[in-house]
């Protein structure tokens, strides 16, 4: 961190943590009125009721076929749903493993739940998918799997045009939002370090001050009277709008406005500098400017932000999101900036592998037992097959067999019993999807992508603030399986 002059920061479930419970079950409900009212979809859906708790982070909708699937780092699917209804292995492997050419699993075919926000439109798009099995003369026949996730999509899009979602948490965000009273003390950590902190996100400055206000103030806005401006002395920089990924990318010719606080009017810029209005004699300052270093801006991209806080190296930076592809991935693939990845998920995962923790090493113990039996058979049978092997040595090496054989019988059965508790105890994760960094015995797709793309990961923001701002983050050491008994003893 001694190398870090500048710590960024995304505000929606990164600064933000929303209350699943509550406020995707209000994006749920806005979704399926457009669906409804705008796209003509059948009446009933209004009936429907959402579970926030089924759809987890990591999982790949496949628009074609209407499945939702869980794979590990190698991209092998490992779980799938078709809907609400799980696929048979025959089914599962038919589908996704007799092909010559591995698929990619990218878009356009496929969509990526990398982010919370997607998962009340996941949900959604599995009801679909059994109500039109179900219900084929409630659809009509031109609208396949692939049309209803486009008019999902559609619909979650005119939920964030209108406002519906935004004017609901602007009325009150207690009721959506955490309060997080430890936000404050860790941007003044920073600051205090002498560090430059900046944040970046693709909401408006009229919903991001109202959001920014009830973190720091801890008070719940009551009307636009309430609203101020203090939180912006924890900032040197604050961009709204940014569209994000697009932001990170040096050939994005977005062009930079200056933010008006007060009334949110955009002011004309040479790239972060004020431009002089045509018929003025001068540029007024905005109240920003006059009581706070922070400037307030909109749209641009990753140049205009590093020329705002005079950034000479991209490792300069780190950047906490928690969003894999929009944050994390970007800025880190395309600029080199170092990363933080935002994963709340990862306080009760973490809980219960304690719990499983001696259930894990009873299992690998037996595994290691098994394998070391089934060797032993093999090459007793590859013994017994050569033809100078003689008649005593034959009875006394299918003796060894038999008795091996029973041997493997017994840890292959207390084997079984391992992994019936071990799965038992994995569904405690999740009932369907299990662990989210896990699939089987690999890493997940959503753990590889931690993995190779997120510096650091931690389960809240503010975790930054438990360490001291000069802290040497060491990563553990790579292994690679002949390694193992060897250099991790």
């Amino acid at each position: 961190m001694k190398n870090i002059v500048a710590v960024g920061f995304d505000m929606d479930y990164t600064l933000a943590q929303y209350k699943a419970e509550t406020f995707e079950s209000l994006a749920y409900a806005g979704t399926i009125r457009k669906l409804v009212y705008d796209l003509g979809y059948s009446e009933e859906l209004l009936s429907w009721s959402f579970d926030w708790k089924y759809m987890v982070r990591g999982l790949v909708l496949d628009k074609k076929r209407g499945n939702i699937l869980k794979m590990d780092r190698h991209k092998y699917v490992k779980v799938a749903y078709h809907g609400f209804k799980e696929l048979s292995k025959d089914d599962k492997v038919e589908t996704y493993g007799n092909t010559l050419v591995r698929d990619s699993f990218d878009e356009p075919d496929y969509a990526l739940i990398d982010t919370l926000f997607s998962l009340a439109e996941a949900y959604l798009f599995a009801q679909l998918v059994d109500f039109k099995d179900n219900n084929p003369d409630k659809v009509p026949e031109d609208i396949d799997y692939a049309r209803m996730y486009k008019d999902v999509r559609a619909a979650v899009d005119l939920c964030h045009r209108d406002g519906t979602l935004k004017q609901m948490v602007a009325k009150d965000p207690e009721r959506y939002i955490n309060v997080d009273t430890s936000i404050l003390p860790m941007l003044k950590m920073l600051r205090d370090s002498g560090r430059s902190t900046f944040l970046v996100t693709n909401s408006l400055w009229d919903y991001t001050n109202v959001v920014m206000n009830f973190l720091c103030n801890s008070s719940v806005p009551d009307g636009d009277q309430n609203l101020n401006f203090d939180w912006l002395q924890y900032f040197d920089v604050v961009i709204t709008g940014s569209a994000k990924p697009g932001f990170f990318h040096d050939d994005n010719r977005a062009n930079l406005f200056e933010v008006d606080a007060k009334s949110g009017m955009l002011l004309n810029t040479d790239n972060g500098s004020p431009m002089p209005q045509v018929g003025g004699a001068s540029l007024a300052l905005s109240p920003t400017k006059l009581a706070k270093s922070c400037r307030v801006f909109q749209g641009g991209n990753v140049r205009h932000l590093h020329k705002l806080l005079s950034i000479e190296s991209s490792s300069q930076v780190l950047y906490v999101g928690d969003h894999i592809y929009g944050d994390i991935l970007r800025s880190k693939k395309a600029l080199g900036w170092r990363t933080m990845l935002v994963v709340p998920e990862l306080e009760r995962e973490v809980e219960l592998l304690w719990e499983l923790r001696k259930t894990r090493k009873e299992l690998q113990e037996l595994r290691n037992e098994r394998n070391v039996i089934e060797d032993k058979i093999h090459h007793l049978k590859w013994s017994l097959k050569f033809e100078d092997v003689e008649a005593d040595e034959k009875d006394r090496l299918s003796g060894e067999l038999h008795q091996l054989e029973g041997e493997r019988e017994r840890v292959r059965l207390s084997h079984q019993d391992a992994l019936r508790e071990c799965h038992r105890q994995v569904l405690q994760f999740h009932g369907v999807w299990g662990q989210l960094m896990k699939t089987g015995y690999q890493n997940s797709r959503f753990a590889h992508q931690v993995e190779r793309f997120a510096c650091l990961y931690s389960s809240q923001v503010t975790n930054l603030s438990l360490y001291s701002p000069d802290k040497y983050y060491r990563p553990s050491e790579d292994f690679m399986p002949h390694e193992f008994g060897i250099v991790c003893l």
